[in-house]
């Protein structure tokens, strides 16, 4: 499923929802407005989802682009020099603005981070309470031979080949994952996703082990 942006402009992006009222001037403002239309004053993050939050449709597959851009709008936004002289509440409420717009970008710019969210949304989380046990066998025997082997590992080279095979079945992990959440295949891409998260760590294993072994490579 491809997404994509709302509309052009970053505000109008964001997708209509209930409206509040304005803590300043108790004017109606709709829940994912960033300010007032009557006073202009900024509003508190209200608990959208990442893709409502930046004005994306949930999915997989985003342009990477248009996130950077519809974010960097916002962040303009909210640009601490456009509340130097704001009251205390409206800085706080900017800062807190801020941290939700990043949390929200961080999330979806990963691949990882991303499906991960998605599955969470869907019922499907693959981290923390609600999660469920592996039980995909030859998932867990693949990822103990591939530890296994960069145990054993005599030299940075050997570690890189070990390394470069991993980067290539992650890129074949990002197209099933892709392809799963685009059939509303959630067990596939649940199960994509967990092999992809086992060769990201499996990434950060090998670049410690090249540091490991360049260390003991070293003269005394």
């Amino acid at each position: 499923m491809q997404i994509t942006p709302l509309a052009t402009d970053a505000d109008s992006a964001r997708p209509a929802a209930a409206f509040g009222a304005c803590w300043s001037c108790r004017g109606p403002v709709a829940a994912a407005a960033l300010f007032c239309a009557t006073c202009k004053a900024i509003q508190p993050p209200q608990p959208l989802d990442h893709f409502a939050r930046l004005g994306l449709a949930p999915g997989f597959d985003i342009q990477v682009p248009v996130l950077d851009q519809l974010y960097f709008g916002f962040q303009r936004q909210l640009h601490p020099d456009r509340f130097a002289n704001a009251a205390p509440r409206a800085r706080q409420i900017s800062q807190s603005q801020a941290v939700a717009f990043n949390d929200a970008y961080e999330t979806l710019k990963s691949p990882l981070a991303r499906a991960t969210y998605l599955l969470a949304l869907r019922g499907l989380p693959i981290d923390g309470e609600g999660s469920h046990t592996i039980r995909d066998m030859e998932l867990l025997d693949d990822q103990l031979e591939r530890r296994e082997k960069l145990h054993e590992a005599p030299d940075a080279a050997a570690v890189e080949k070990l390394a470069v095979a991993a980067r290539s079945d992650a890129a074949a992990c990002l197209g099933e994952i892709s392809a799963a959440f685009a059939a509303g295949n959630l067990a596939a891409a649940r199960l994509a996703t967990l092999r992809l998260k086992y060769l990201d760590k499996f990434a950060d294993e090998a670049r410690n082990r090249r540091a490991l072994l360049a260390l003991k490579s070293e003269p005394a």
